[in-house]
């Protein structure tokens, strides 16, 4: 089962949530799409963690052959393409490597070569197998990455959790494509329900049944509960507001191994999260 857990921003505490979860079960796999700023290794570091390069196809001239009618200029939406002083140049930052460049080229004019656009790597420690993607400073997308460490992830059974990257981005939509149920996490904010209600809306679009998780809670009624009220959606946990949560996990520990009180609290959500997913 794979279950992706959201937020309509940074800093909710979904990676806290995946983390623990992930640590909570007895065999799992956590694997790290948020590859911009990938932060589960932080949490979890692996033994025997092995790397490798993720590349894309990316085109360039064969200058003998282009006679500048500029059709691939004219169909590149992302302007990877230009031709200036007679010469067509292309920008390998810009382009998104879909390949439509060299299908309107009459002369054949363009061909490919691989580009490294970042790495993956994968480990594991305790019961937890470590998949993390890390895309290079100033590349385009992450989404290639995100495929692959998916497709990576099939090598494993049992329960699966899939930090997304925040927000409902490109990267954010292939993440949740595979998965089985979506655990969204907010803040008891207006800003928290108004992030809840686009990525709720996102889970709609492609039809993914979902839950709420309220974190850094407070006892008295919120915006999120309110709106989950409204469109019926179950709220698994309020997590309250503990300074001492927040410091064991701001030094980079796993706050179930710390604590025999979280670690219930974890596995109650745990079982709860995989009751709600199966029904």
């Amino acid at each position: 089962m794979k279950i992706a857990i959201l937020s309509g921003k940074g800093g909710t505490g979904k990676t806290f949530l995946a983390v623990n979860l992930a640590a909570s079960a007895k065999y799992s796999t956590i694997i790290d799409c948020d590859v911009e700023e990938p932060n589960v290794h932080l949490f979890l570091k692996t033994e025997n963690t092995s790397t490798k390069n993720v590349s894309v196809k990316i085109p360039y001239v064969l200058e003998q052959l282009c006679d500048g009618q500029r059709k691939c200029v004219d169909f590149c939406r992302y302007n990877a393409l230009a031709y200036i002083d007679n010469q067509l140049i292309v920008m390998d930052n810009l382009c998104h490597s879909c390949g439509g460049c060299l299908l309107v080229c009459p002369n054949k004019a363009l061909k490919e070569k691989n580009k490294v656009i970042g790495e993956i790597s994968s480990g594991k420690i305790k019961q937890i197998n470590v998949l993390s993607g890390f895309l290079k400073p100033g590349e385009a997308t992450g989404v290639p990455i995100i495929k692959e460490l998916l497709d990576d992830s099939n090598a494993f059974e049992g329960l699966k959790f899939i930090d997304c990257p925040p927000g409902s981005s490109c990267s954010v939509i292939e993440s949740i494509k595979s998965a089985d149920f979506c655990l969204l996490v907010t803040e008891p904010t207006i800003l928290g329900a108004f992030n809840l209600k686009t990525i709720y809306e996102l889970t709609k679009l492609f039809n993914k049944p979902c839950a709420v998780v309220i974190n850094k809670s407070e006892k008295k009624t919120n915006p999120a509960q309110l709106f989950c009220r409204q469109n019926k959606i179950t709220i698994l946990e309020n997590i309250l507001f503990d300074r001492t949560m927040n410091d064991i996990s701001s030094i980079g520990k796993v706050l179930v191994w710390e604590n025999k009180r979280y670690l219930k609290l974890f596995t109650n959500l745990l079982n709860n999260l995989v009751l709600e997913a199966r029904k």
